[in-house]
């Protein structure tokens, strides 16, 4: 059985490492919905970084087999969890698909790239949770195509209240291997923030649409 803790902090500590969380509590950054935010998150930096996309790997694969059990098939959700997903998908010798954003505009119009079959029981693999919207996204387009979706797995979530509530309503199940619990605990403890700034990052947490520095 996986220590899902021991992973949470360690998967926390190796973003901040890399830079691929920033931590912001007093010059917040912009969402492209318009939400003032203190963190900024891109796992694809990890891709960089061998002995970390290899832990990343390696515990995504064992949290798809702990979680869900047989599966025939990995998707990634286009763009960032699709290397994520191809990575998986060869760790546990298993098919791969990725499903675009939106259907190609030329060609045959696809939505899902590659050979999916109905009734194939699928793991979406994606970077990052926010409010979950784009995930869920491509799990409809895989449910449209008649696969029988089992759960994601993400690198990240950011706890909001807002993407358990979607995941909920769309009878999802979704697994991640740090979140931002997990990450403020370490970034408290390790220096990487003071005490005014971890209080900042709590109050967004709980209330991001309405947050506000003072």
């Amino acid at each position: 059985m996986i220590n899902k803790s021991e992973i949470e902090l360690k998967v926390a500590e190796f973003l901040l490492q890399i830079k691929a969380i920033k931590l912001q509590p007093s010059k917040p950054f912009t969402w492209a919905s318009g939400i003032k935010s203190p963190i900024y998150c891109d796992n694809r930096i990890t891709l960089s970084y061998p002995s970390i996309r290899t832990y990343i790997r390696q515990n995504l694969s064992a949290l798809i087999q702990e979680e869900y059990g047989s599966v025939g098939l990995i998707a990634g959700v286009a763009t960032a969890g699709i290397p994520q997903g191809v990575l998986v998908a060869q760790d546990l010798g298993l098919p791969f698909a990725y499903v675009r954003s939106k259907a190609k505009e030329h060609g045959t119009g696809s939505l899902i790239e590659g050979e999916i079959y109905p009734g194939q029981r699928v793991v979406v693999v994606e970077d990052l949770i926010s409010t979950g919207k784009s995930s869920l996204q491509a799990v409809e387009a895989l449910r449209e195509a008649g696969c029988d979706v089992a759960g994601l797995v993400a690198i990240f979530s950011y706890n909001l209240q807002q993407a358990t509530d979607n995941f909920k309503e769309a009878k999802c199940r979704f697994n991640t291997l740090s979140n931002y619990n997990a990450l403020i605990q370490y970034a408290s403890e390790h220096a990487f923030i003071g005490p005014d700034d971890l209080e900042l990052l709590r109050r967004w947490r709980d209330n991001p649409s309405d947050w506000q520095l003072s």
